[in-house]
């Protein structure tokens, strides 16, 4: 179903991979519009249930695309160091495969919000709590079920 990795010798593992994409301070969320045009939007976002929980607006091209196909990836870059006289790069990055889709549960979409405050903003919890409940109606949080995932990391 996915294809095996070229350069498994540069695979970081499933452990690994795991603990980067949690934290990692954003990532890029590709989806594929109803033209057949991939959507890349960098976005930030949270860990919790093996799945990635992520926020936004009502309305857009992201949640038109999710709606049009619920499959999509999602990559994180942790650390990089380009070595520019060896032409080439120290880094660590990791791509996630699943599906997304709109909670309609007020507890569960209550719970993935709390867990991006906590994330971005851990000191502010409580003012959080308040932000989420005044903006609750004005906020979808999309859901993504991990299915596939795997980690690169090369050091010089």
């Amino acid at each position: 179903m996915f294809r095996k990795m070229r350069r498994i010798d540069k695979s970081m593992g499933n452990e690994a991979a795991l603990e980067l994409l949690h934290k990692g301070g954003y990532g890029v969320l590709s989806t594929v519009g109803s033209d057949g045009y991939p959507y890349g939007v960098p976005i930030s976002y949270a860990c919790k249930d093996d799945a990635i929980y992520f926020h936004c607006a009502i309305e857009g091209q992201k949640l038109d695309n999710i709606e049009e196909n619920s499959k999509v990836s999602f990559c994180v870059i942790g650390d990089t160091e380009v070595i520019p006289e060896k032409f080439s790069t120290n880094y660590e990055s990791v791509i996630v495969f699943g599906n997304a889709n709109i909670i309609v549960n007020v507890d569960e979409k209550k719970s993935a919000l709390l867990a991006i405050v906590e994330k971005y903003s851990p000191n502010y919890t409580e003012s959080g709590k308040k932000y989420i409940s005044n903006d609750f109606g004005k906020t979808k949080v999309i859901k993504m079920n991990i299915e596939h995932i795997t980690g690169k990391k090369a050091k010089e």
